[in-house]
């Protein structure tokens, strides 16, 4: 049976899965899609994105922008792969085609735009999305609520680390559609991917305090072998409760990854993390930002901290210089 339609979603990501669950119940509304197929999408697609062929009629949603998608809607500061992109964008924006930089996650922003603009709100989505933002914001409440999850949502966002294997995350989007987040937390497959992550995690606490640092500026620097273990990006604030940002790699057999984070149990204006990973590579929000370095790659991990680094230290002294709104990102 042919698809009504497809939904591009950013995956393993648990504010892409919940984008999606609310664009699929937008769309089999306004649209007659009952049974579109579901497209995880990475940033693994960055380089050949644009130049990818999309099916169609298609949503895109919390990932990248591409002049094919018929309804699309994010809010990270790295949408536009070029300048010719974004002129499309602005040549397109409409009811169909939302982006807003300064939304916490995509569902708030896709709860919020659907009902004001075609007055569609399904409450029965709304603890979800309570969740999606927070999870994407890292307003979480304490480091040890970030790094050691009780509430459903954040054990079902947990286990999204083992990544996408055999359409993990469109089968969650479709538990969604249907059942509580209490109800999918307790999916057989949901429990064994927690408690699986639950575990490593622990190790990786281990593993990172023997790798990291806090430097005298206060940014956590961190070179971390993550094989067999998950590094939390939560980890530096674990040790390093005073520290302003995080800046490190975690390498695996095939290849490493860069992140950049904000400490968000602290109250200041963030460099432009996300902007400054793009110009390495990567991307990101204000707040939060990684690179990934496939295969050989992973060698050019430690030239790119600290050039990473030095943008985040030249980006503060820039910010040193300039009146203080007293606002936080």
């Amino acid at each position: 049976m042919e698809p009504d339609g497809h939904i591009y979603f950013h995956a393993p990501c648990f504010d892409g899965i919940a984008s999606a669950v609310l664009t699929w119940d937008f769309l089999e509304r306004h649209r007659s899609w009952v049974r579109p197929a579901l497209h995880a999408v990475n940033y693994d697609l960055r380089e050949n994105w644009l130049g990818t062929d999309l099916a169609r009629p298609c949503a895109v949603v919390d990932f990248l922008y591409h002049p094919q998608a018929d309804f699309w809607a994010d809010h990270h500061l790295t949408s536009f792969l070029t300048d010719a992109a974004r002129e499309d964008f602005e040549r397109r924006r409409g009811p169909a085609i939302v982006y807003d930089d300064k939304a916490g996650s995509c569902a708030m922003l896709l709860w919020e735009h659907l009902q004001r603009t075609f007055d569609h709100r399904n409450e029965s989505y709304a603890e979800l999305v309570k969740w999606a933002d927070k999870i994407d914001a890292a307003r979480y409440d304490s480091v040890t609520e970030a790094i050691f999850p009780s509430a459903s949502a954040l054990r079902i966002s947990l286990g999204l680390v083992f990544g996408d294997q055999d359409g993990y995350c469109a089968g969650v989007v479709e538990a969604l559609r249907k059942q509580r987040l209490e109800e999918v937390a307790e999916l057989p497959g949901v429990k064994q991917r927690f408690n699986r992550a639950q575990s490593l995690i622990e190790a990786g606490l281990d593993r990172f305090k023997a790798g990291a640092r806090l430097e005298k500026d206060g940014i956590a620097v961190f070179d971390v072998d993550g094989k067999d273990t998950i590094i939390s990006r939560y980890a530096p604030y674990y040790f390093y409760p005073e520290a302003r940002y995080s800046a490190g790699i975690v390498r695996w057999e095939r290849g490493a990854k860069i992140t950049a984070m904000r400490n968000p149990w602290k109250d200041f204006d963030s460099v432009p993390l996300g902007r400054i990973c793009e110009q390495l590579g990567g991307g990101g929000h204000r707040r939060v930002g990684s690179i990934f370095l496939g295969g050989e790659r992973a060698s050019d991990a430690p030239d790119l901290l600290n050039r990473l680094l030095s943008e985040i230290r030249r980006e503060e002294r820039e910010k040193g210089r300039k009146p203080v709104d007293g606002r936080t990102p």
